[in-house]
């Protein structure tokens, strides 16, 4: 039994809960378990599987790091796009560029005024969340005329092979890139040695402000990214696009299992987590409860994996 328990880390114990989810919404309701009805919870998993990409090794870096900049880095990733390519297919590249050179210096600027200034990850970042916003108005101008690339829909929204949405394969494709970074890398190594414990790193010769203002930078360009992929599915811009990503983003990461102070996860567990949250979003809307119930439901949830793996983590101490 302690053999089994050892084998069932985070990561497989939320890709479980996933498929238990999966089970008990086709007894709620047959159409759930559609093969269409799947690929659509693998295509709203995948959107929040993006966006938590930064925020997982943000928070795997530890000292209380979350990026609460991310919604605003979305929205204004995507505005920046919509307007460069307004529908031209030449111009997604460059607009791309652009969009992810945006993302690093917005997370250059987090990541020193969180390594070099001292200030707490959370207080930064909430503060850069109002620059954003602040910015976003005033290119926006209470309109933002543009347009997304019809190469940008067909990549991201159509599906591909066996009626998968494209937007899984970039999913797939990132995580790819993720787990090289996070496991064949020496940054890597180095965010997980900081992320556990900082002085320690420090006095093992890892340039620690280095590597963390690099994981705000990481941080915030996949948030930009987002934003180009979210424009992809959804062809508009509003103010509030990536608002709506920000906490699940954080609850995706704590509940695959990555260690809320740092320095323990995977991103394979924030797959996982982004799949257990759409699915439980899914099912709340499938039982037809009320806005309000379902945040409820929501929060309660995620308060309850985060005692469940807090107490993980104190027994293993």
């Amino acid at each position: 039994m302690t053999a089994i328990k050892k084998r069932i880390t985070p990561p497989i114990a939320a890709f479980l809960l996933s498929i238990i989810l999966f089970i008990i919404g086709g007894f709620i309701n047959p159409g759930f378990s559609n093969y269409s009805v799947a690929m659509n919870i693998l295509r709203v998993a995948a959107f929040l599987g993006i966006m938590a990409a930064g925020q997982t090794l943000v928070i795997l870096s530890g000292g209380g790091g979350i990026d609460l900049s991310l919604g605003s880095n979305v929205t204004l990733g995507a505005i920046i796009v919509f307007m460069i390519v307004n529908g031209r297919n030449g111009m997604v590249l460059p607009a791309l560029g652009l969009n992810l050179v945006l993302g690093l210096a917005i997370g250059a600027i987090n990541g020193i005024g969180v390594a070099v200034l001292n200030v707490p990850a959370i207080v930064m970042t909430l503060g850069m969340s109002g620059v954003v916003q602040g910015i976003i108005l005033i290119i926006n101008q209470g309109a933002s005329t543009g347009g997304a690339a019809p190469i940008m829909n067909d990549i991201i929204a159509n599906p591909l092979v066996f009626n998968i949405p494209g937007v899984v394969f970039v999913w797939l494709a990132l995580a790819l890139v993720i787990w090289i970074v996070l496991e064949r890398t020496r940054y890597g190594k180095e965010l997980f040695a900081i992320g556990v414990n900082r002085e320690a790193a420090r006095l093992s010769g890892i340039n620690v402000k280095w590597v963390i203002i690099v994981t705000y930078m990481l941080g915030g360009m996949l948030a930009t990214f987002g934003g180009f992929v979210l424009l992809g599915y959804t062809k508009d811009v509003f103010l509030s696009l990536g608002n709506s990503y920000t906490l699940p983003s954080v609850a995706a990461v704590v509940i695959g299992g990555t260690a809320i102070a740092g320095g323990r996860g995977s991103y394979s567990g924030t797959v996982a987590g982004a799949l257990v949250i759409t699915l439980i979003t899914s099912l709340l809307t499938t039982l037809m409860l009320p806005q309000s119930v379902r945040e409820i439901v929501y929060g309660g949830v995620l308060i309850i994996l985060l005692v469940i793996y807090g107490r993980q983590s104190s027994l293993r101490s």
